[in-house]
């Protein structure tokens, strides 16, 4: 955005396409898919449903936009299996031939506008997680936010014959699958409790409740489900809990590159000391005030640390650390301070990392190094 690059429009001039490598899987094995998009919780959630197939005896096989590129993923031929994919907004504007068996939408907020120019080109890309679905196709997805909502009566208004089930974590749907009060309820009536420790939050609900809309649509029983999410370690640099300091939890979530991720990571706890910072996004993080009074301490870090202590003002005390170390030194002394039975260090940058780190993955490596080096030497100090 505002124009595509020179090479694509020259293809589009020639009638060329510009596909990616999900288009290249889907032609050359025509598999049974399942897909997964939003902004937020797609890759807990993609990885969950394939936990939750492969412990009920499917065989799953994960890849698209988390872990192994779909190229290199093993081949299944004709009723061997699924393919369960994450698909970022980039992948689905890449595969003009998507077709998920189960297609899941999480949610939509604002993000990769750069990209797509508006929100309203961004959903229109999102709701394509759902192309080409008829019957005995299951569409999933969440109707708390008013994209979604509109892309949901769409849906339903279009009678593909595709079976819909929308998901909530706000109310108690009649039809549908909710988390709501601590509770997974289907088609308005309880199912089990949402106590899982791997994951935390109701932004973890979400993916539940989704992960289990699918699951069930894919043949499984209540009990089996259950029983398969207990068994869930969890996602790296998804509110992961990177070690223990003087008894003080660490939680690594560098996966929250934007203010909308780490709202769900700062909604999960209740005294938190909160390393934040990176490359911005537009926007910064003024939509976090509603969570300022759960922050106890702020250490701030990278490119956006100014910009961060001035949106903080006087509401959230904080330090400019300026790399990762010293803000997490200043998270451990502040919290050490404090003495609240409940504290936590929260990593949960809502910026992009690329102005110190190669990417999230290496800023989460990092702040789990750091965390295990100041582990050994409170311990050493004890003893």
């Amino acid at each position: 955005h505002p124009a595509p690059h020179d090479v694509a429009a020259a293809a589009a001039r020639l009638g060329i396409p510009v596909v990616g490598d999900i288009e290249l899987l889907l032609r050359e094995v025509a598999p049974v898919v399942y897909g997964v998009t939003g902004t937020n919780g797609k890759s807990t959630t993609t990885a969950l449903l394939a936990h939750i197939l492969q412990a009920a005896g499917q065989r799953a096989v994960l890849g698209g936009n988390i872990g192994v590129p779909v190229l290199d993923l093993p081949r299944l031929a004709a009723g061997e299996g699924s393919y369960v994919l994450e698909m970022s907004s980039y992948q689905i504007d890449l595969t003009p031939g998507w077709h998920a068996r189960i297609a899941v939408l999480l949610n939509i907020t604002p993000d990769h506008l750069d990209r797509h120019g508006t929100m309203e080109n961004y959903a229109a890309v999102k709701a394509r997680i759902f192309a080409g679905q008829g019957p005995g196709d299951t569409a999933v997805i969440g109707v708390d936010d008013e994209p979604c909502r509109v892309i949901h009566a769409r849906l339903a208004a279009g009678n593909s014959g595709r079976h819909i089930v929308p998901v909530s974590i706000e109310r108690v749907l009649d039809e549908g699958v909710s988390a709501v009060g601590g509770m997974l309820h289907e088609n308005g009536r309880p199912v089990f409790a949402l106590d899982f420790p791997a994951l935390p939050g109701a932004h973890n609900g979400q993916n539940i409740a989704a992960a289990y809309a699918a699951a069930r649509a894919a043949g499984l029983e209540p009990d089996a489900i259950r029983a398969a999410i207990a068994g869930f370690p969890g996602l790296k640099h998804r509110l992961q809990r990177a070690g223990m300091v003087d008894g003080i939890p660490c939680i690594n979530d560098s996966k929250a590159t934007n203010a909308e991720s780490t709202a769900r990571a700062l909604a999960s706890f209740e005294a938190i000391y909160w390393i934040a910072g990176g490359k911005p996004k537009e926007g910064g993080i003024a939509a976090l005030r509603p969570y300022f009074p759960r922050i106890r301490h702020a250490s701030l870090i990278g490119a956006a640390a100014a910009d961060f202590a001035a949106t903080l003002g006087d509401a959230v005390p904080h330090a400019i650390c300026a790399t990762l170390d010293r803000a997490l030194d200043d998270a451990l002394a502040a919290a050490r301070r404090d003495g609240l039975k409940d504290a936590v260090v929260l990593l949960s940058p809502a910026c992009a990392s690329f102005d110190q780190f190669r990417s999230f993955e290496h800023r989460g490596d990092e702040f789990i190094r750091l965390v295990a080096m100041r582990a050994g030497q409170a311990e050493g100090a004890a003893a």
